[in-house]
């Protein structure tokens, strides 16, 4: 998809969402009015045209939403960089059955775009390494991935 912009996601994409993954995610911070950019991984996409993701319920991003809800998703699938903009909004303010307190966001798609520079591909997808106990790390994304698709 070099350089094209479409309206909800490809199916390629959709299919690489269906997991936690790397991701950044851009708001507009609630006091500079600047750019504020996270990473986050516990995101699915619900439909081609909605991505739920979930955050810590006292995060900055979540006050950054309520004042403005543009938001912007990055993420490095398929031997590219895309941005997926929308708009956000808090669905439920503290997911159940989760040890965390979690915030479930829904971002409405609003376009999709290829940001790669030209003549470019990436070889290579991010990884990462949960820092603390494993199989507490497991089992947690196990609890908040499964509460997110119960949405």
């Amino acid at each position: 998809m070099p350089n094209r912009v479409e309206p909800k996601l490809i199916e390629p994409l959709f299919g690489e969402l269906q997991k936690e993954r790397f991701v950044t995610l851009a708001t507009i911070d609630h006091e500079t009015g600047g750019p504020n950019v996270s990473a986050i991984s516990w995101l699915l996409a619900r439909d081609d045209s909605t991505i739920f993701f979930a955050v810590d319920n006292r995060s900055r991003i979540i006050e950054n939403i309520k004042k403005n809800s543009k938001a912007a998703i990055s993420v490095i699938a398929n031997e590219t960089t895309y941005a997926i903009h929308g708009n956000a909004a808090i669905r439920i303010k503290k997911m159940d059955g989760i040890p965390l307190k979690l915030a479930l966001v829904e971002l409405k798609i609003r376009e999709v775009r290829d940001v790669m520079f030209y003549g470019s591909k990436m070889i290579r997808e991010p990884q990462y390494d949960k820092t603390y106990d494993p199989d507490a790390a497991a089992q947690l994304d196990s609890q908040v991935m499964e509460a997110i698709r119960k949405a």
